[in-house]
């Protein structure tokens, strides 16, 4: 199994609109991050995780022609207002593309986007739309999608939960504020953790870099990797402070997951 890291991170980007810092003004090709996203792909099966708002740019970089599904994390706006460039896959394939989700980011999605889930409203001849069609999902109970097995893990932000998806001994986990025990019992033997880590110090919505080391130090993957990263950490640096077994990612990161 491959794991693409097509944007790692959070929601101003790196470099941030209007900042002269040394993060936003490197010549560090590491220290560019988009909005965060990942594609998973083993044999013939794709599966896209959340449609950032460079989906577009993050798929023609990574030479994706081709999508099985989507899973999205939460409905926030640096993780779905991409959405629309999923029309390339619709029309391509002609046929609707799968979304799973929660129950809750399926609805909010389909009041935001209706077009794009009414199967019912076709688009102007001549024109076309994105079709998508919505599968909720529950958390804690394993799902076959597009050849994988995904178990969806429900972890608090702040007041919303976000879902983590857990496929065979890969693990995405974005936009959390604490991984609970009882999903890091769900989380052991894993070849390969992805987690959010926002900054040195405590955020209410976000796992902090140190509260990051903790959590990923307690599930034990083989190796961690950190997404949603701000400007406040140049990748270099942080890469030289954190523990072994533990990285910052970046855009465009390629990692080859064991299934054994």
């Amino acid at each position: 199994m491959r794991l693409t890291l097509l944007g790692t991170g959070t929601s101003f980007g790196v470099p941030q609109i209007g900042c002269s810092c040394p993060t936003c003004t490197s010549t560090d090709p590491k220290d560019r991050r988009s909005r965060t996203a990942a594609l998973i792909e083993a044999g013939d099966h794709r599966i896209l995780i959340d449609t950032p708002p460079e989906l577009r740019l993050q798929l023609v970089a990574a030479g994706v022609d081709r999508l099985d599904a989507v899973l999205f994390t939460h409905a926030h706006a640096d993780h779905v207002h991409g959405i629309d460039d999923l029309r390339a896959f619709s029309v391509r394939q002609r046929a609707p593309l799968e979304a799973y989700g929660s129950r809750e980011t399926l609805t909010e999605l389909t009041t935001k986007f209706p077009y794009i889930f009414d199967l019912e409203s076709k688009a102007p001849v001549g024109t076309s739309k994105p079709e998508l069609v919505a599968r909720p999902l529950t958390p804690g109970v394993p799902v076959r999608i597009a050849g994988f097995d995904v178990e969806p893990l429900a972890l608090p932000h702040g007041r919303q939960e976000v879902l983590a998806y857990r496929i065979g001994r890969l693990a995405y986990v974005t936009d959390v504020k604490e991984v609970p025990a009882a999903v890091q019992e769900r989380l052991r033997g894993l070849d390969v953790l992805v987690l959010s880590a926002l900054l040195s110090r405590p955020h209410p919505l976000h796992l902090s870099i140190p509260e990051a080391v903790a959590a990923a130090q307690a599930i034990g993957a083989r190796r961690t990797f950190f997404t949603h990263l701000t400007h406040e950490s140049p990748h270099a640096a942080l890469a030289a402070s954190l523990p072994a077994g533990i990285a910052p990612a970046y855009d465009g990161l390629v990692i080859d997951v064991d299934v054994s």
